[in-house]
């Protein structure tokens, strides 16, 4: 069953429509100061993603350097690939976006 790994949890967003991509698993507590303990939250986000595999998803809530770690250290696990959940407000759903990083596409400004 595929995984939805949600960067940080936050109590007052409802993510239970994501459980249709899903099992879902928290990988960093509400209260986590990131900036002051970079290395114990590196520690956790690789030891939690090191079976990350394409068919996951990372829900990107949360402190913004929790989610470039989790985005860059699930890319490192997996061949340079991940898949994230977008909340659309919109809409009210999420919406799925993936992600190469080994992509050798032009640049168009």
């Amino acid at each position: 069953m595929p995984k939805v790994f949600v960067v940080q949890e936050m109590p007052q967003h409802n993510i239970s429509s994501a459980l249709k991509y899903g099992e879902v698993d928290v990988l960093l507590p509400q209260n986590t100061q990131v900036a002051f303990s970079l290395a114990p939250v590196v520690r956790r986000i690789r030891r939690k993603l090191r079976d990350y595999k394409d068919g996951d998803w990372l829900l990107l809530t949360g402190d913004p350097v929790a989610i470039g770690l989790t985005c860059a250290i699930a890319s490192a696990f997996n061949g340079g690939r991940f898949q994230c959940l977008k909340w659309d407000r919109r809409d009210n759903c999420y919406i799925p976006v993936t992600c190469d990083t080994t992509q050798n596409g032009e640049f168009d400004e």
